[in-house]
């Protein structure tokens, strides 16, 4: 590896261990796919700690991660590269992607079912045998790095006929399913995460769940562990928990008056 090399790849280092508790036997799964470097899946309702896992595991194989926020708009150039015009005339720059398979990273898209199919397409060359990147704006043919990993995460719940990954490339990872930590492995994240006493973490993982039984009854999702967090540490700074808890779990995820209204009314049982 050149210094330059190097240098590419040092911007994209994780860099002090990320917090992460194991929900079963996740971690050693993702490190035996990535000894074989097959591509890797991860499916699970919004902030129940998907992208704290990859961020997690490139830090524990000590592999630089490059995170693509997929979106709508986003098309293949946007992943592998383009050319530019500068004062010298034109250059070519890689894209993530690129980046990634020419330099030996792992390479993260985050909500992969918001990109259209036909960008999605473009990654198939690297999640099979061939693992190979075509340029072919650039005429070039790039062979995946030793390193190289491709990942991708979704929301299953957030699937539909328009927003749903083709049964061929799906057929092309190995996966994992997340859900939302048990109630004893859910507070002990948040206490470790915030700084909450133990008796706080617990009463905002008992609200949480009374919640997420309201997922298809008038919320399309529960509340999230991320939004546990951020409650949590509200608290921690002195907000008072109702505030917190209507600032952090009632506001964000529904205007439904009714909805509101019986999440409130647990909110006030809870810190009653």
């Amino acid at each position: 590896m050149t210094a330059t090399d190097s240098s590419i790849l040092n911007q994209y280092r994780v860099g002090k261990e990320p917090f992460y508790q194991p929900q079963h036997d996740e971690v050693a799964l993702f490190e035996a796919a990535y000894r074989k470097r097959l591509p890797v899946m991860v499916k699970g309702p919004t902030g129940c700690g998907k992208s704290r896992f990859v961020e997690y595991m490139a830090w524990r194989l000590g592999k630089p991660l490059i995170t693509v926020a997929c979106n709508e708009d986003m098309t293949a150039a946007d992943l592998v590269g383009r050319w530019l015009l500068d004062k010298d005339g034109t250059r070519w720059q890689d894209g993530p992607l690129t980046v990634a398979t020419r330099y030996g990273a792992i390479c993260y898209l985050d909500e992969i079912v918001e990109a259209r199919q036909d960008t999605t397409v473009v990654i198939h060359p690297l999640t099979d045998h061939r693992r190979a990147l075509p340029l072919d704006k650039k005429g070039e043919l790039i062979s995946a790095h030793a390193d190289f990993q491709i990942v991708v995460s979704y929301n299953p719940g957030y699937q539909s006929l328009m927003k749903d990954l083709k049964q061929s490339t799906k057929q092309r990872f190995t996966g994992f399913e997340f859900n939302y930590p048990n109630a004893e492995l859910e507070t002990e994240i948040l206490v470790k995460e915030t700084g909450v006493t133990a008796t706080i973490a617990a009463q905002l993982v008992t609200l949480a769940a009374t919640a997420r039984r309201l997922k298809g009854h008038g919320l399309d999702e529960g509340i999230s562990t991320r939004l546990l967090v951020y409650a949590a540490l509200l608290i921690d700074d002195g907000v008072a928990p109702r505030s917190a808890c209507r600032m952090t779990l009632v506001q964000p995820i529904t205007d439904d008056a009714d909805i509101r209204a019986t999440l409130e009314h647990a909110i006030d049982m809870t810190f009653a």
